[in-house]
């Protein structure tokens, strides 16, 4: 079995007034949060600034302290186990404009209620009603 380490970011932008949050559409078809693997050397940190830039080109944005879920789930790849774990930060940024990387085929960003409809997998949901709750709380 393999282990890996991502980290990734639930991104909001509340330009309008109201929160909205960053969906990327992956190519195996499900829709998720910017997220990728830890490299040597990283820091969780580091890796979300990395993956931001990478995946959606947004580098100013601001992680919201005191924010953190892990999620965990296996799969299957080139017939090994990936036994994975991804730790989740918060993060608000006033760019909505979005660089796509060749790694995903979409975007949207959607109010909660609507990013909770869009998301594919159960854990990533969990995250993101996590955050919302989070973001209630903090008000």
């Amino acid at each position: 079995m393999i282990r890996e380490t991502s980290a990734g970011a639930v991104l909001l932008c509340n330009t309008s007034g109201k929160n909205e949050f960053l969906l990327l559409n992956y190519p195996q078809g499900h829709w998720d949060f910017v997220k990728g693997k830890m490299e040597v050397g990283e820091t969780p940190h580091e890796t979300v600034r990395r993956e931001m830039r990478e995946e959606t080109g947004i580098s100013n944005f601001q992680l919201i302290d005191g924010f953190e879920e892990y999620v965990k789930y296996n799969f299957r790849f080139k017939n090994e186990v990936v036994d994975k774990k991804v730790i989740f930060f918060l993060a608000k940024t006033d760019t909505k404009k979005i660089s796509l990387s060749h790694e995903h085929n979409d975007y949207l960003w959607l109010e909660y209620n609507d990013a909770l409809k869009k998301i594919t997998f159960e854990n990533a949901k969990n995250v993101l009603s996590k955050a919302n709750e989070f973001l209630s709380s903090t008000i």
